[in-house]
């Protein structure tokens, strides 16, 4: 249970760092950028990948997870500032039920009872999460649309799941050497477009924004690490792995909020993460048992 603890805790610290970022006036699509670079590193250097069949594998997978991946990175940034880090984690992990709904309409699986309550609960979860009053976040008022960067954090994040599961039932590379891939083409695929705002002068090279992109890698490659390493750990218990994650996210991201960052949350929303650990434990649990 410890690599799981380590994952909850390396997902959290992310949030942080975006939390952080305007704070600190950090361009965060450069810190995202500079993320992908770290995250090549480490993943090469702890998960050795192999590229014996890059020409045989799904590069159209690692094309679309290449422009998603920084782009909803973004967006999370954007949704946290404004929605707080409570809201944005409960958003990102409900949003498992995309891809369990996926299965039911395009791959033909039978939806059982207790997954149509999770979803329909994980839905309820996502509409109690949303900032529907206008409320003050330390003097300033979230933006009439913040309901909106919670929906595209919410079906992003699930189309996104979709594509790694898609990308993980290819047998010619292992499912981190195709991360690997998917890394290196996020990266290139920033740089290009930070090099664009810095012929613009929309951005300003600078070594602050590199480091706090490096240390944001380094958080972000922590939990990838520490989940496959619970995972493997826990290799008959795969279900019990994915909700103490997810469930363990949305409590300490809570803790975090409320008790660090003093997010204002009304009752609606605090039923709402309520219901999505409910949700989330109705999907997985019964798994395991």
């Amino acid at each position: 249970m410890l690599y799981v603890f380590l994952s909850i805790c390396c997902s959290v610290i992310v949030s942080i760092l975006l939390k952080l970022a305007k704070r600190y006036q950090i361009d965060v699509f450069q810190a995202i950028t500079w993320n992908y670079s770290m995250a090549i590193v480490l993943t090469w250097l702890f998960f050795k990948p192999h590229l014996n069949n890059l020409l045989l594998s799904p590069g159209y997978i690692y094309g679309l997870l290449g422009i998603l991946l920084p782009l909803l990175f973004v967006i999370v940034a954007i949704s946290i500032r404004n929605t707080g880090i409570v809201r944005t984690e409960i958003a990102q992990r409900v949003s498992l039920f995309i891809p369990i709904l996926a299965s039911f309409l395009l791959f033909d699986e039978k939806p059982t009872l207790l997954k149509i309550a999770g979803i329909t609960l994980g839905f309820v979860a996502i509409l109690c999460a949303i900032p529907w009053k206008k409320e003050r976040y330390k003097s300033q008022k979230a933006p009439a649309n913040a309901w909106l960067y919670l929906l595209i954090v919410f079906i992003g994040m699930g189309v996104i799941d979709i594509l790694l599961k898609r990308m993980s039932e290819y047998n010619g590379m292992s499912f981190t050497s195709s991360l690997f891939m998917v890394y290196v083409t996020a990266f290139v695929l920033s740089v290009l477009i930070l090099f664009y705002r810095f012929s613009t002068k929309k951005s300003k090279f600078s070594w602050p924004h590199i480091m706090f992109g490096w240390i944001l890698g380094v958080a972000n490659f922590g939990n990838i690490l520490f989940f496959i390493k619970a995972q493997q750990s826990l290799s008959t218990r795969p279900s019990l792995v994915f909700s103490i994650n997810d469930i363990g996210i949305i409590v300490l991201g809570a803790f975090v909020g409320l008790f660090i960052f003093r997010e204002k949350l009304s009752l609606l929303n605090k039923i709402g993460i309520a219901i999505a650990i409910a949700a989330i434990a109705i999907i997985y649990l019964p798994n395991h048992f």
